[in-house]
């Protein structure tokens, strides 16, 4: 006799939960989520117990789409999962850092406002947090000549350790702005971003580093940031799986690092990413903005090759699959049809998702969704991100992302960099899978976007070669967005872009508003990893101000 799935899954939240512990409030809409994020985020590092929650208001309907989903597609149902396993780590003493920054003696300082009232200087609650850094000899490793640091954001009251190094602009550091990069995944190390795309160097395969001309500190001081916990060099005894507690992480780096190093506080700050920083980024974004005292500048925000909004994005997979985004015909005229025939039911699964925000609405939709709409592109072998490639030896299709491995796994360069974790790994699936299974995936966070265009600009831009987060669906949602400056924006055509120097043509653009979309062409996933120069190009003149209006 078959057990339904929703039936083991509840025998084991219930059992894993300890009884005494209250069950959280559910939030009716993501924005309900960030104004109480504080007050969630420490119970959302124990996700059972969030799924206990979920369990006292299932439905029969939603019980029946989860069996109905577990039955299809067994082996993605059973790969659940909602911790991840501690890193081994060693911790540093306090005399291996060069500066402490304690966020409680931040949160004690008070001033007076105009009233004569006594306020915090800076909005948050902070009390937990301590930044540790130390400052990087760039002799040591030779990534760049410039001004560099490397640390760890701590939470002690809840074993969180997250590792950043930062890179000071190699043109005018005292009024450069400050970008910070984030990778997704969710689970992967924006140390690839430094390494494989964007950073002041790259790894050869033979190990070796190699200056790279195109890298955005060129003009621009950069944070790479190894976020959530259990990623790349960051570690933790618990864990997050969820991107509003991922946000308020974020927020307290930055604030204690601006506190550290006051004289990059001044400076405009952007915030940039590519793939599930579609999802991070407008909700990082909006952590920061509800902070009326804060010591972020935040000027704008870059979406790279974004997952943002699946309901519209998930359309655009059968028609960039099948030769209608600009590149040759992956599938077959049998396996786009299959892909039409499944779209209805994928697009019904995650509205409802949109509608409940619930655990058990939105992890049957990505389930459903990712096998059968993305599962027939994957099954031909060729790459995801990139459709005019097969996948490399690398289970992630780039044989780049071994060489960066094994580079950030030697032991004079954690050294240097005072990294407290036993190794070094580009993605950690168990957070992927975190992320997952407590139904982050499918959560309807481009609601949060209008919020963001209402106070500063947001740029979308897509490599078109891309698959897995296409530039046909990062246009359509960008379309489809609700917002003041919605009809307008609709209207704006697509103009070509072309490179200042020789007019070289490297894709399209349009804006109006606050909003930019920017198609780069012949770019992957990975933008500044395909087209360098172009997408140096395109960072350079957004933070220029070229396309946002006065």
């Amino acid at each position: 006799m078959k057990v339904a799935a929703s039936a083991l899954l509840i025998g084991a939240a219930a059992a894993a939960v300890p009884q005494q512990q209250q069950p959280l409030q559910a939030s009716e809409t993501v924005n309900d989520v960030l104004k109480s994020a504080s007050e969630k985020a420490s119970s959302w590092t124990k996700p059972l117990q969030n799924l206990q929650h979920e369990l006292k208001h299932l439905t029969e309907e939603a019980r029946q789409v989860w069996d109905e989903v577990a039955l299809m597609f067994p082996e993605a149902m059973s790969q659940a999962s909602f911790f991840s396993a501690p890193k081994k780590h060693t911790r540093r003493h306090d005399t291996e850092w060069d500066y402490h920054t304690s966020g409680k003696a931040i949160q004690d300082i008070w001033v007076t406002n105009s009233k004569g009232e006594k306020q915090r200087e800076i909005d948050g609650n902070l009390e937990a947090f301590n930044l540790r850094t130390k400052k990087v000899d760039p002799k040591s490793l030779g990534v760049d000549k410039v001004k560099q640091y490397s640390g760890y954001l701590d939470d002690d009251e809840d074993d969180k350790h997250l590792f950043y190094w930062f890179f000071e602009s190699r043109n005018d550091p005292e009024n450069d702005p400050v970008v910070l990069w984030l990778n997704g995944g969710p689970g992967c190390s924006s140390l690839t971003g430094l390494f494989m795309e964007l950073g002041p160097s790259s790894i050869t395969k033979d190990g070796d580093v190699k200056y790279n001309p195109s890298s955005w500190n060129a003009n621009a001081s950069v944070i790479f940031l190894d976020q959530p916990v259990n990623v790349g060099y960051s570690y933790s005894g618990s864990s997050v799986s969820n991107t509003v507690a991922a946000g308020k992480d974020v927020y307290a780096l930055l604030t204690l690092f601006f506190k550290q190093f006051p004289q990059y506080s001044h400076q405009r700050f952007h915030i940039s990413g590519e793939s599930y920083a579609g999802h991070y980024i407008p909700v990082f974004a909006s952590e920061i903005l509800s902070h009326k005292k804060r010591n972020i500048n935040l000027q704008s925000v870059l979406i790279g090759n974004g997952l943002t909004d699946g309901l519209t994005q998930y359309e655009y997979y059968r028609p960039m699959a099948c030769g209608d985004g600009g590149w040759p015909a992956v599938l077959s005229p049998q396996e786009c049809t299959s892909m039409d025939n499944a779209l209805p039911r994928c697009t019904s699964l995650i509205q409802n998702c949109y509608n409940s925000e619930s655990v058990w609405s939105c992890v049957p939709a990505s389930i459903y969704c990712n096998n059968a709409i993305i599962g027939p592109y994957q099954r031909t072998g060729q790459n995801v991100y990139d459709v005019r490639k097969k996948c490399g030896s690398n289970s992630l299709c780039y044989d780049e992302l071994d060489w960066i491995q094994e580079y950030l796994n030697k032991p004079e360069v954690m050294k240097a960099l005072g990294v407290e974790v036993d190794n070094y790994e580009s993605c950690n699936f168990d957070i992927n899978r975190n992320f997952l299974f407590q139904g982050d995936w499918m959560q309807p966070f481009h609601r949060l976007v209008p919020g963001i265009l209402e106070e500063i600009p947001v740029l979308v831009y897509a490599g078109d070669a891309d698959f897995i987060c296409n530039w046909l669906g990062n246009l359509a949602w960008t379309n489809a967005l609700e917002w003041p400056g919605h009809k307008a924006y609709q209207k704006a055509q697509l103009a070509d872009l072309k490179l200042l120097d020789d007019g070289t043509n490297i894709g399209a653009v349009k804006s109006s508003g606050n909003f930019t979309y920017v198609r780069l062409h012949a770019g992957g996933h990975m933008v500044p990893y395909d087209q360098p120069v172009a997408s140096l190009e395109m960072l350079n003149r957004w933070l220029g101000g070229e396309w946002v209006e006065a």
